[in-house]
């Protein structure tokens, strides 16, 4: 919002310099962005006449004018403009004036004349880009008159941002009444006397949307002079304003909007057809726009239309055909209230941004639009004539903003600020706020809520009401002191972090997917299992929630491969969304997926790929973080549908099921359209985070006995199964079991397998003797033999 200090200073004059007002203005959340002036320094230069025009005798372009109005009377001053005239008032430059960009005026010959000044355009003085001829000056300027005096161009623009709760403060009303509580100062309305009707022709309006436009106000006014001229002031107004003239009915138009923040628009009364009709647009209905452009419209667009055609894309720009034009003689004014949400994103849709959606996307005060329309009538019949007709306002209450009453207490209110205001300054505030405050008493103040400050609905935005106008910068400075008992934490379970870092430090990158994956993915991951469609998705690969952290995670390692990215680690922790039963699982995950070559490229390192056992082996780095890795168990799977069914484990404890680990399965890649093979793991965090208490253990004195065995077994027979076989039957003494070596080949029968397994066993009170660990070692190969038909390898 861009407006002129003597603008402000019209509504609301407090004695303070430009400087303390943007700095309030700033410190009440107002923030200036820029603070410049009006037109760039200049002097010398008066208001002058010219009298008569003369050919030059020497320049067919030049041309010989006396003009008036300089401290040596009249003077003879040669000009190339096109517009010189004899009667036009226009800036004089006189010998000795000083304008922008360092020249300085003297006496000059132009081909052999003499000339005692300059005549000067916008462009010359600062004041504008046209460049194309003289700046006429009204008719009634003061001959003389020192030109910054008479334009008022001693003035500030002021350039404040705005945030988007704030459109009340879109408009030099709202803006004055904010100076006005921040100084204590009484703000001075324009004139809104009703303007009384002298014609009885009305336009009937009909609100076919009135949840999106509750309030639709308009006038007919008849035998207006288009070709007027709007006054120096208007222009003048609206240029500080960042706006230009175009004819005096979108002057005062806009001129309303920036006054009092409801923007209006005038149609040609001659092109309207049976009345107003405010609608939603139908898809594919085309509008030509005052730009120039033709919209085609969306369903979810609201219209303004008459009886036959539409007529504007209501809150954000008119059309073209209905327009107010050089032949115009009698307009519709309207001026109404639409929904914030009705207007919001609409403006995009079409590649529009209009000082209109800027304020009707914001909210505007539903209670102004009667008031504008009067304001803009008594402005339009003093610049251009004609007749007005009755105002026409249609309303649906039931869609309008309620009025809200708020409670403020001043117990919070002193909580808040660590402030004890007394509670006439609180209640001066408020009602110099706007709110009309209905009750108080000990306990604090209600108060109604004016129409413009539709920010304000619970009682935390008044108390930052408060704040704003005592000033941030005097709230008192506080310790904080509250009782903040720290919750016991229980020292069994670890945190992700670690378990992030683990993975980091074995070279996984960490990815952060979308819960929203494509359908089609998670169809190959999980077929047959139920996934949560998304009502309104935000694209159609992005339509249910993830039942497996996989349907982000492999994408990702395709869009990898896909850019020649050929050895990929990453690992994710979130949710996911599995339906059980009418009720919605919310899981926390961990997964990771890896592909490529095991080491990074480099001389020393070999080129092998990545197999199952890498994955797992990071698999078990996570499971030995909680100190609970004898608790896990890996089993064969051989049914998961995503996963190789020779190359997959599902991973247990005490009986539960923990997660997966595995190859993905070569039809699931060829559908996912991976180049090359991919090992993943997926885990329930809430089971790899929850550990056991660790605990001291003495470093015993006595040796400890390894013994090897080689058993010969079945080839089907897992090395989970011989371990905890051997575990079960070697004693309380066995206190490490590693499997060394597996062999099949020469002088293994067919089908069987010999496996190589390190017993290690050691007391901690004494030595143990040969006869306690050969008893052990005989019940272990015993126990083998019965439950397997192992053999010992010779």
């Amino acid at each position: 919002m861009k407006f002129s200090e003597s603008w402000l200073r019209e509504w609301v004059n407090p004695a303070i310099e430009t400087t303390e007002l943007v700095a309030q203005l700033t410190m009440a959340g107002l923030e200036v962005d820029a603070v410049e002036p009006v037109a760039p320094p200049f002097s010398g230069v008066v208001v002058g006449e010219i009298i008569a025009v003369e050919p030059h005798p020497n320049a067919d372009k030049l041309r010989v004018c006396q003009v008036a109005g300089g401290p040596d009377g009249e003077v003879q001053v040669v000009c190339g403009a096109p517009n010189a005239r004899a009667g036009l008032k226009i800036p004089f430059a006189t010998v000795g004036a000083q304008l922008p960009n360092d020249m300085k005026i003297r006496k000059a010959k132009l081909r052999d004349v003499e000339s005692f000044g300059m005549l000067c355009g916008e462009d010359e003085l600062g004041l504008g880009d046209n460049g194309e001829g003289l700046f006429e000056l009204p008719a009634g300027a003061p001959v003389g008159a020192d030109l910054r005096g008479y334009l008022g161009l001693n003035d500030q623009l002021i350039e404040v941002d705005l945030t988007p709760n704030r459109g009340d403060c879109l408009s030099l009303r709202g803006l004055a009444r904010e100076t006005g509580v921040l100084n204590s100062h009484p703000v001075t309305s324009p004139d809104l006397t009703p303007v009384s009707a002298s014609i009885e022709d009305v336009l009937p309006v009909e609100l076919q949307a009135p949840s999106s436009c509750p309030r639709y106000a308009g006038r007919v006014i008849r035998g207006i002079n288009i070709k007027a001229e709007s006054p120096l002031w208007l222009q003048e107004k609206l240029r500080r304003s960042g706006l230009r003239s175009i004819d005096p009915v979108v002057d005062v138009t806009n001129y309303v909007m920036l006054e009092l923040g409801q923007p209006m628009h005038a149609f040609d009364l001659s092109t309207l057809q049976g009345g107003i009709v405010v609608r939603m647009a139908e898809q594919g209905e085309k509008l030509k726009l005052l730009d120039g452009s033709e919209a085609t419209l969306n369903s979810d667009t609201l219209l303004i239309s008459d009886r036959e055609k539409p007529l504007a894309i209501a809150g954000i720009m008119g059309g073209e055909d209905s327009s107010v034009n050089s032949e115009t003689v009698d307009i519709f004014l309207e001026s109404a209230y639409f929904d914030p949400i009705a207007i919001a994103g609409r403006p995009r849709n079409y590649g529009l941004h209009t000082d209109s959606s800027h304020r009707f996307e914001r909210g505007v005060d539903p209670q102004l639009q009667a008031a504008a329309i009067e304001r803009a009538t008594a402005l339009l019949v003093d610049i251009v004539g004609g007749q007005p007709g009755p105002v026409v306002s249609e309303a649906s209450p039931a869609h309008l903003p309620a009025t809200p009453e708020v409670v403020l207490t001043s117990a919070k209110l002193k909580q808040q600020l660590a402030l004890d205001l007394e509670a006439g300054v609180v209640r001066e505030m408020l009602e110099r706020l706007g709110l009309d405050v209905i009750a108080e008493n000990d306990q604090g103040w209600t108060c109604v809520v004016p129409s413009w400050r539709f920010d304000i609905a619970i009682e935390m935005d008044l108390i930052e009401e408060v704040a704003r106008i005592y000033g941030y910068n005097r709230l008192p400075t506080t310790t904080i002191s509250a009782h903040l008992p720290i919750a016991g934490g229980d020292e069994k379970n670890i945190s992700l972090s670690l378990l992030r870092q683990q993975l980091t430090a074995k070279g996984y990158r960490e990815a952060i997917s979308y819960c929203f994956v494509d359908p089609e993915v998670q169809k190959h991951l999980s077929p047959g299992q139920e996934s949560v469609v998304l009502a309104n998705p935000i694209a159609s690969d992005m339509s249910v929630m993830r039942t497996t952290l996989w349907s982000g995670l492999l994408p990702a390692v395709r869009r990898n491969l896909n850019r020649q990215q050929s050895r990929v680690r990453i690992f994710e922790t979130g949710l996911r969304f599995v339906p059980d039963g009418g009720q919605l699982q919310q899981q926390p995950m961990i997964a990771g997926a890896i592909t490529g070559a095991r080491q990074p490229e480099r001389w020393s390192n070999s080129q092998e790929n990545v197999d199952f056992f890498d994955i797992k082996a990071d698999v078990d780095a996570l499971l030995q973080q909680a100190g609970s890795y004898g608790e896990y168990r890996y089993v064969v799977e051989k049914n998961h549908p995503a996963l190789h069914p020779g190359q997959a484990a599902r991973i247990e404890r005490e009986g539960r099921l923990v997660g997966y680990v595995g190859r993905i399965h070569p039809r699931v890649q060829k559908g996912l359209d991976l180049s090359q093979p991919v090992y993943v793991f997926e885990l329930l965090s809430a089971e790899v985070l929850a550990g056991q208490l660790p605990a001291f253990g003495g470093i015993s004195k006595f040796p400890e006995v390894r013994r090897d065995l080689a058993l010969i077994v079945d080839q089907d027979v897992s090395a989970e199964a011989l371990s905890m076989a051997v575990r079960q039957n070697a004693g309380s003494y066995l206190i490490d079991l590693k499997i060394f070596d597996v062999y099949q080949g020469k002088g293994i029968e067919k089908n069987r397998k010999s496996v190589g397994m390190g017993l290690t066993f050691r007391d901690s009170s004494r030595t143990l003797t040969e006869e306690e660990i050969n008893g052990a070692v005989e019940d272990v190969v015993n126990a083998m033999k019965e439950q397997f038909s192992a053999s010992l390898r010779g």
